[in-house]
């Protein structure tokens, strides 16, 4: 069984009923936390994906230069999706200036977390709970030192410690298919906005890219 993710979280700047965020992506260089462990500050890329809402610095993600993926000549010649990361990968790590409410409103702490990824089991109550099975666990980075793919349920285990144990901290990934390299936000009705861009991935020896498509905002509509 892949993932045992307990809950979806998207992350919400300023809580319930706060105005819509006038958000904004690029891509920068920003020199990765220094509370990282060092072999993890060692892999990732010496640019970041800065979101901002006006001025404010709304969260910022280190990815790794190369994000290793399980594919086939053919699958990487047909395009990539996610589904090609294999689960329990480190795929970056992302610092929140303030703290963020998620949305079931319980708080996560400002800081900053590994992003490895997950998948969704489709069984019992996690079935319809979230529009894509595809997500980041966030882990708080002084727990998380190895550069090594991490087994689910010790993953499951270090996410839930985010949020006291309750359930993994979750970052939802939407699909982002398009050749396009802008970095940008797009919404996604309901006050849901993602930030889209491509990263590098490896499969054996072959360089290419994937898009990712990461909740930056929004919260899920019963």
């Amino acid at each position: 069984m892949r993932g045992l993710i307990g809950l979806l979280v998207f992350i919400l700047p300023g809580g319930v009923g706060a105005a819509e965020p006038k958000l904004a992506a690029q891509v920068e260089k920003v020199k990765p936390p220094e509370d990282l462990a060092e072999p993890i500050r060692e892999l990732l890329d010496d640019s970041a994906l800065v979101v901002r809402d006006g001025p404010q610095e709304v969260l910022t993600v280190w990815f790794r230069a190369a994000i290793p993926v399980k594919a086939t000549a053919e699958q990487v010649k047909n395009g990539l999706t996610y589904q090609e990361i294999p689960e329990g990968e480190l795929v970056g790590v992302i610092r929140f200036p303030e703290k963020f409410t998620d949305y079931r409103r319980q708080t996560i702490a400002a800081g900053v977390y590994t992003l490895r990824f997950a998948l969704q089991p489709d069984i019992g109550d996690h079935t319809g709970t979230s529009p894509h099975p595809e997500f980041c666990l966030m882990c708080p980075c002084d727990k998380d030192s190895t550069t090594d793919r991490m087994e689910t349920a010790r993953l499951i285990e270090l996410s839930s410690l985010v949020n006291e144990g309750r359930h993994p901290a979750v970052l939802l990934l939407w699909p982002h298919h398009d050749k396009d390299d802008t970095v940008k936000i797009v919404s996604k009705g309901s006050g849901v906005f993602v930030a889209q861009l491509r990263r590098a991935v490896v499969a054996g020896d072959t360089k290419t890219t994937l898009g990712f498509g990461i909740t930056v905002a929004g919260e899920r509509r019963e």
